[in-house]
């Protein structure tokens, strides 16, 4: 019997992703699963019903119901996991760390939940990586955003009035937002900066045309994340860091780690001995942001001048790519288990196994299972 596959229109205010678009439905039904989407699934990312060709479409509750596999970019709200039925898988970028109501909920259904923020960071997973394709779109985003914030041209320009020099842009963090934003500054015509603990991000940064600032500190890690500073390193650090901010006009902090509040790298008092006009752009806002002044979806102005913009979802901002993209990556991990149809999971495979979280009623991911033990 075919595997039911079922999107739905996501509700979390200001999401416009899906997580199905009409490529990948197509690309599923090849493989002989059935697709069952919500009417309007896709409308908010510009994907119509009409473009699903050979599709159902139905009332949420109807496509629920059905479901033998939900693809979610916003985990599922406590009403969506009630009316899936026992056995049903889940799949999507699920947060386990916010909500240990949802985990339960998961595992009280008996719902095999995968998040796909857990996959494993291997060379085999890179095209499942909704973390890295998201993380893009966020860094391409975050600089047109402080571009248009700032009260300076990036680019260098030649004109009669004389020349203008190029806005000094400093990006904070050299993970794929990082990269992504070094780029996009770089193509605006901005003299680029790239600041990362990880010593082994320098050739990155460098290929891409920006200069590696060093700031004398080392914190390389495993996994491809930095490890903790001690207090001296971060002492260091902060000093360095404070005088070198005195004369930039844009800074994008990128950096965060899955799961875990965004590490504060730029403090007040960095803050207060910026110039006048100089913006910040905070990408790690909604996990508490790597500057001390930002808050989660608000621009605020501080007394000596800095503008501090703490955006939110930035992915959702341009939902066709970002759209396209996940899609694309929740396909990638549906391949590893869908044969003929059937979905059938290995769960010798790594890269399911580490991802899921709950399962036959029960929770996977350790992490995860002392958070809800404990809560």
């Amino acid at each position: 019997m075919a595997t039911t596959i079922v999107a739905l229109r996501e509700t979390v205010p200001g999401e416009r992703r899906v997580a199905l678009t009409p490529e990948v439905a197509k690309k599923l039904r090849a493989r002989g699963a059935r697709i069952v989407l919500q009417d309007g699934t896709g409308a908010s990312a510009y994907f119509p019903d009409a473009t699903y060709a050979d599709s159902e479409i139905a009332a949420a509750s109807t496509a629920l119901a059905q479901a033998d596999v939900l693809l979610k970019v916003q985990p599922p709200s406590l009403e969506e996991i009630a009316a899936l039925k026992e056995g049903a898988v889940v799949i999507g970028h699920l947060q386990p760390h916010l909500a240990p109501e949802r985990t339960k909920a998961l595992r009280d259904r008996k719902i095999t939940a995968f998040a796909m923020e857990l996959l494993p960071r291997t060379t085999r997973a890179q095209a499942m990586d909704v973390l890295s394709s998201q993380a893009a779109v966020s860094g391409y985003k975050a600089v047109l955003i402080a571009a248009e914030a700032a009260p300076k041209f990036f680019p260098m320009l030649t004109t009669a009035a004389g020349t203008i020099r190029p806005s000094k842009v400093l990006i904070v963090g050299a993970g794929v937002a990082g990269l992504q934003a070094i780029a996009t500054a770089k193509r605006l015509g901005a003299q680029v900066e790239g600041f990362d603990v990880r010593p082994e991000t320098k050739e990155q940064i460098e290929s891409l045309g920006a200069k590696f600032l060093d700031l004398g500190v080392s914190a390389a890690g495993s996994g491809g994340y930095a490890r903790e500073l001690t207090q001296e390193e971060r002492d260091k650090q902060q000093q360095a860091l404070a005088d070198h901010l005195k004369n930039i006009d844009v800074v994008v902090t990128t950096a965060a780690v899955p799961g875990r509040k965004a590490p504060r790298i730029i403090s007040a008092a960095m803050v207060a001995g910026m110039r006048p006009g100089a913006v910040i752009v905070d990408i790690a806002a909604e996990t508490g942001g790597n500057c001390e002044l930002t808050r989660a979806g608000e621009f605020i102005t501080t007394d000596n001048g800095v503008g501090i913009i703490g955006p939110v979802n930035l992915p959702a901002s341009a939902p066709v790519h970002a759209s396209e993209m996940y899609a694309r990556n929740l396909y990638n991990f549906l391949e590893l288990s869908l044969k003929d149809g059937a979905l059938t999971l290995d769960w010798d495979d790594e890269l399911i196994a580490k991802t899921c979280i709950t399962h036959a009623g029960e929770i996977r991911h350790e992490p995860t299972k002392a958070l809800v033990d404990g809560s």
